[in-house]
């Protein structure tokens, strides 16, 4: 029997905008959105973590601040919900792949994805799996979640290069590059590791299909 073909997708700017919560950090801290937005594409930029915001901002010890940023930001949303998230995953399913949701991540997150109508055969969250992106063994978990899919049948869809694109085309995976949000427009797949291209998560169950088709010779 022909083995499922997966489409494993990740959470932060692929299916949820994060715009709320980094304005909440900036609430907490006592800087202006503006200024906080500016220091995490200048540290995008010159490809640091996004930990170096903090100290761009002069904060030396951010982790002091996080219980209360997640307490102001709460739960999952539907206004986080980016609009082609669910669209995308119907169309998927449609499509005849197979779905999971696993990305960086509180294990609470996944409840709440779930809350928000997110439908997936396998999600996990990092914390849940106990290792996280880019380490290879977040993407040689995913694949045993996937009960032990054959890497070359997961697409794995994410907006940075270097926790989602590169890993997991090392991992064997089709890297899937999805260019929003600020990792997505500032960093660069400069060694062309991504299979796929979008700009736009609506593309995906197209490009895949037409993708299938190309690799099966038409």
């Amino acid at each position: 029997m022909t083995a499922a073909r997966w489409v494993c997708l990740d959470v932060g700017e692929t299916l949820i905008d994060e715009t709320r919560m980094w304005s909440t950090w900036a609430d907490e801290l006592g800087v202006s959105r503006l200024t906080l937005m500016a220091a995490l594409g200048g540290a995008i930029a010159t490809g640091g973590d996004h930990q170096e915001v903090f100290a761009l901002l002069g904060v030396r010890d951010w982790a002091v601040a996080e219980p209360a940023v997640q307490r102001a930001y709460g739960r999952f949303a539907p206004g986080d919900l980016y609009p082609d998230a669910l669209p995308t995953l119907d169309a998927l399913r449609a499509a005849g792949f197979r779905v999971a949701i696993m990305g960086n991540q509180p294990a609470s997150r996944e409840a709440e994805l779930r809350a928000l109508g997110v439908k997936a055969e396998v999600m996990a969250m990092s914390d849940q799996m106990g290792v996280g992106k880019p380490d290879p063994a977040f993407f040689a978990a995913a694949l045993r979640l996937m009960g032990d899919a054959p890497p070359g049948r997961v697409a794995y869809v994410g907006d940075r290069v270097d926790n989602d694109v590169v890993p997991a085309a090392e991992a064997g995976m089709r890297a899937v590059w999805l260019r929003r949000g600020p990792w997505g427009i500032l960093q660069a797949d400069t060694d062309g590791r991504a299979a796929l291209v979008l700009d736009r998560l609506a593309d995906l169950p197209g490009a895949l299909v037409r993708s299938r088709a190309e690799r099966r010779g038409g």
